[in-house]
């Protein structure tokens, strides 16, 4: 059933999956109305607005089971692996072998949003002295606590070197909880000395041939811990494997950002496009029904274009988004307030990169490690913004600061100053706690004021 783009509320989205369903159109074992998860307590689903596309549904119903997929997992006796921080790195490895499935433990830092505060784990991290000062993805605490968000891993990788200290503090207490973890150590990019061999990074960056080895190093330890777990032996026969299956989820991401970041009109919404990007991190708990999933939502959009049809204004102000939002409602509040994304920079771009297939698999993810934003320089990671500002055509650039995340501190700073000095165009900083309901006139407010500043300049 062919309609026209655009996006709906949830009470719209039952009427259009009735008529889905009516024309037989459920496909995965994981379909059905995505009311059904406001009665698990995802609250916020009632207050903001989705695609109304069947590959939409699919990617909401996709990302809002990944609980039942983990424990069908561990019904089945497969081991499960919790990975902490390095965003995109280990899991790579880890489902290159037969019997693991790994998650991000970190992404319970949505969930106080998703289910509007209503789950306690915010509380519960209070009581263990981790309080508001921290990012939010101290809620990672409670929901280990209580057991309700996830099975408890089988095993945890975390790394730690060059990453957020506040990420870094919640780690170390969480093990001091009784939750053992496998450390790791990923270095500060540095630039090479003279005389120093140098390789060329994923996403542009370069790093000296010894930190690429270190990073080699600690990788093989992991490999070895994973081995041990599952008793299976992970040659370089199969972790290439699992590096073109890897690669496969991103050159389609590569694909459909293009595609959504340039074409007039924009051909979808951008928290469509948010948990499309976070899909590439550890593939929702299921490889190859991720790339299922996002080839779908690709043809949606390679018709749209073709067709010429988008879902919002063709005139929207053109924005480049720096850093996740901790309320998912606020994407669609700046297209509210007449804006698109155009360019997105949200911590784990490197996990968007295609992985090296042309060098020793272990090297190939040691390469893709140092290429996190995360772990070089602001002014590194300011570059990198610049070349996809410049690629996508960006009008202006929103910085969400995290509440509480250490990184967030003097960065948006950095990359302001790039920006105008590069550009010369409006940059804006907002922070966006897990909810903005008391503070969103003031949001609103600003982000009209930022499309409007875009318009007038095109006047100029």
């Amino acid at each position: 059933m062919s309609l026209t783009p655009r996006r709906i509320t949830l009470e719209e989205w039952n009427v259009r999956y009735e008529q889905l369903h009516s024309a037989d159109a459920g496909r995965a074992d994981y379909d059905g109305p995505l009311s059904r998860h406001v009665a698990d307590g995802d609250h916020r689903l009632l207050k903001l607005r989705f695609d109304n596309s069947p590959a939409a549904l699919r990617l909401w119903n996709f990302l809002l089971t990944e609980e039942d997929r983990l424990h069908q997992a561990r019904t089945a006796g497969r081991k499960i692996v919790g990975t902490m921080k390095d965003l995109g790195t280990v899991p790579v490895m880890a489902y290159s072998f037969d019997n693991i499935v790994a998650f991000y433990p970190d992404g319970a830092w949505w969930t106080p949003c998703v289910m509007e505060l209503s789950d306690g784990l915010f509380d519960i991290a209070d009581s263990l002295g981790v309080d508001e000062s921290f990012c939010p993805v101290r809620a990672m605490l409670g929901a280990f606590v209580t057991g309700e968000h996830f099975p408890i891993p089988d095993m945890l990788i975390c790394s730690v070197g060059a990453t957020c200290d506040d990420f870094s503090a919640i780690a170390q207490r969480l093990e001091g909880l009784g939750h053992p973890i496998f450390w790791w150590e990923i270095p500060h990019r540095r630039r090479s000395e003279p005389g120093e061999e140098t390789v060329h990074l994923p996403g542009g960056f370069r790093a000296p041939r010894r930190q690429v080895e270190f990073v080699k190093s600690e990788l093989q330890r992991i490999k070895e811990a994973l081995e041990k777990l599952t008793g299976e032996q992970l040659d370089d026969e199969k972790l290439s494997a699992g590096i073109r299956e890897a690669n496969q989820v991103r050159r389609c991401l590569a694909e459909l950002r293009s595609l959504a970041f340039t074409a007039e009109p924009c051909p979808i919404p951008a928290l469509e496009m948010l948990i499309a990007e976070m899909l590439a991190i550890h593939f929702c708990s299921d490889r190859q029904e991720t790339i299922a999933v996002l080839k779908e939502l690709l043809d949606e959009v390679k018709n749209r274009v073709r067709s010429g049809k988008g879902v919002l204004d063709a005139d929207a102000a053109r924005i480049f988004w720096v850093n996740p939002v901790a309320d998912l409602q606020v994407m669609n509040l700046l297209e509210d307030c007449g804006g698109r994304v155009c360019g997105t920079e949200y911590l784990f771009s490197h996990a968007l990169d295609a992985i090296p297939e042309d060098a020793p698999p272990l090297e190939a993810l040691a390469r893709m490690a140092l290429a996190d934003p995360m772990v070089g320089s602001s002014i590194d990671r300011a570059e990198r913004i610049l070349a996809d500002i410049r690629r996508f055509g960006a009008e202006a650039v929103l910085v969400s600061r995290i509440p509480g995340a250490s990184h967030c501190a003097l960065e948006g700073q950095t990359i302001a100053e790039a920006v105008h000095n590069k550009f010369d165009i409006p940059v804006l900083e907002i922070e966006v706690p897990p909810l903005t309901d008391s503070m969103r006139p003031a949001v609103r407010t600003r982000l009209e004021a930022l499309a409007e500043t875009v318009r007038e300049r095109r006047k100029g």
